[in-house]
């Protein structure tokens, strides 16, 4: 089994340190590792560091550093925009889009939404979906966190979208496979998902600049696993899988 991953500000410049805090207390009191295991630190921005515990007291382990390395960021990145699904489908999404690679997940306000992100309760679903993506980028032994950016409008989405090198707008009428789809070798493939009620007319029409939309296959999947199929089709495509 590979060593699990802690989440640190900063890896350690000596040879030897603490893990405390939340961290400590998981890896100390839930995980109850042992003098002589290894486990990972990573500052999820893709520096990580292998150490070895040589003590464990409750809530922290005393540790040696091994070595340390940094990982070059995927190219091309993957972004999946969201539309905003009812109850906690998004967080189901967003875990399972984590696990699968996802780079960065763009919450969307589609016209045919029925949740709506607003003031507080708007802070506490991306705080949520953020929270999600953290653990899931842990479970998945990712040196760098999935980041969920905030809530996107129609307009706001069309502008940020120029700056993705392929845009793959998945609607259940497009004709094309999301398989025979051109990908380019560098920069970000974004995938645009919409909500239960699918992409309006309006909403297609805005997308239609980004090119002709695609399709996963004769069944219309739920919002919330739409995404982390699509995903799964573009690591197999691109032989990360």
């Amino acid at each position: 089994m590979s060593d699990p991953v802690f989440l640190v500000d900063a890896l350690p410049d000596g040879d030897h340190c603490t893990l405390d805090g939340p961290e400590g207390h998981h890896a100390a009191d839930v995980q109850r590792l042992q003098p002589g295991e290894t486990l990972q630190l990573a500052d999820g921005a893709g520096a990580i560091a292998t150490a070895r515990v040589e003590s464990a007291e409750r809530g922290s382990l005393r540790l040696a550093v091994l070595d340390r390395r940094t990982l070059p960021a995927p190219d091309p990145r993957l972004t999946v925009v969201q539309a905003l699904p009812k109850g906690d489908r998004g967080e189901r999404a967003v875990q399972m889009l984590t696990e699968i690679g996802v780079d960065e997940v763009i919450p969307w306000a589609a016209s045919r939404s029925i949740v709506q992100w607003k003031g507080p309760r708007g802070d506490k679903a991306r705080a949520k979906w953020t929270a999600t993506a953290r653990e899931a980028s842990k479970q998945a032994r990712r040196a760098r966190l999935a980041d969920v950016a905030e809530l996107h409008t129609t307009k706001q989405l069309v502008q940020r979208l120029r700056t993705a090198a392929r845009v793959l707008v998945l609607h259940e009428e497009a004709t094309l496979p999301l398989s025979r789809a051109d990908l380019p070798e560098t920069g970000e493939i974004a995938l645009v998902i919409g909500p239960e009620g699918s992409i309006s007319p309006d909403e297609l029409a805005a997308l239609g600049e980004f090119g002709e939309p695609v399709r996963l296959g004769d069944t219309v999947l739920r919002t919330s696993t739409a995404g982390p199929a699509a995903l799964a089709v573009l690591q197999a495509r691109l032989g990360r899988w």
